[in-house]
């Protein structure tokens, strides 16, 4: 795994990124997450993701220990630091480290993770694999069909 990744409050390489095995999202599923693309070096409708996984939290009393407008920060903080254009982006946010146990309340400080990785870009060809007119788009046919 190369590229950096957000966990534990702070980036850092992908293979040294790590979670307690504690943590309620690992042992229970415990948590919730959004998956968002990137297109021409935009995040796709971030705040209406950032939306959703704060009314997600809340519907299973998960506070995330970042306002709506940090966590957006650091989304674009973490295309910013892998380079990415076109891209695929994760976000989990875990109960956190805890006991053995289904209570939440040993769990005393949620996890984020922020994952965000390149995509090959569905509007143009890297290589523009053809020549002429038609060189680096996408082509769609439509066809119609009855049972």
């Amino acid at each position: 795994m190369d590229g950096l990744v957000y966990v534990g409050g702070a980036f850092r390489p992908a293979a040294d990124a790590a979670i307690s095995v504690f943590d309620h999202g690992l042992l229970y599923g415990d948590g919730v997450f959004e998956g968002i693309r990137a297109y021409n070096g935009r995040v796709f409708k971030l705040e209406r993701h950032i939306e959703r996984l704060f009314d997600s939290a809340k519907a299973i009393r998960l506070e995330i220990p970042h306002t709506p407008a940090e966590i957006c920060d650091i989304v674009i903080e973490a295309c910013r630091q892998n380079g990415i254009t076109d891209g695929y982006l994760r976000l989990v946010v875990t109960r956190g480290a805890g006991d053995l146990g289904l209570d939440p309340r040993k769990c005393p400080r949620a996890n984020v993770i922020v994952i965000a990785r390149p995509t090959l870009s569905i509007y143009r060809s890297p290589q523009r694999r053809g020549r002429g007119a038609d060189a680096g788009r996408t082509r769609l046919c439509v066809r119609s069909h009855r049972r």
